[in-house]
């Protein structure tokens, strides 16, 4: 099936560049495109963007050899369990073959050459460090789990669409002891 994800993944990587090219709107021929499913206009700008990064990744990682077992996963812990701020949430949760990924999407409007430490702040490392935790919980067989938080970089360049980069491993739990 890694076939088919790098198909829709080009497809998706193609429509972006024609976007792009267009100015950001595809050509209105018979359906819309919002009708055809290629566009979701659910609010600003700024939140569609986001989404078709998200989108691009996910298809990016089924290409890569993952295996997506949930997306946009907000853990279901009640308020009253839960430490502090309630946890955020994860935008991929994948098997990399015996590993579970813990995956960050970050939609920029370039790629720059920021640092791993950089590409997720610790405040929201912390909230996604506590949202495995929970998601972890609930699969009941923590302790024989080996995982890793990723994080997936997705660029946009209005002159050639969206680009991909992905940094395996680009941070650590601060408390490796309270996901056991």
């Amino acid at each position: 099936m890694i076939w088919l994800a790098r198909a829709v993944y080009r497809f998706l990587v193609w429509r972006e560049r024609r976007l792009a090219r267009r100015g950001g709107r595809l050509r209105q021929s018979g359906r819309s495109a919002t009708a055809r499913g290629l566009l979701e206009p659910k609010g600003a700008a700024h939140l569609e963007t986001g989404r078709r990064g998200e989108l691009l990744a996910y298809w990016y990682l089924r290409q890569a050899g993952y295996t997506v077992v949930a997306r946009n996963r907000r853990p279901g812990m009640p308020r009253e369990h839960q430490p502090g701020r309630a946890p955020g949430e994860l935008d991929l949760v994948a098997w990399d073959g015996p590993v579970l990924a813990f995956v960050e999407v970050k939609t920029r409007s370039a790629l720059d050459g920021q640092p791993n430490a950089r590409l997720v702040q610790a405040a929201q490392r912390r909230r996604i460090v506590r949202s495995a935790v929970g998601y972890m919980r609930r699969l009941r067989r923590p302790g024989k789990i080996s995982y890793r938080f990723d994080v997936v970089v997705v660029g946009w360049n209005p002159s050639t669409g969206y680009s991909v980069r992905l940094v395996k491993d680009a941070f650590k739990a601060a408390r490796p002891q309270e996901t056991r």
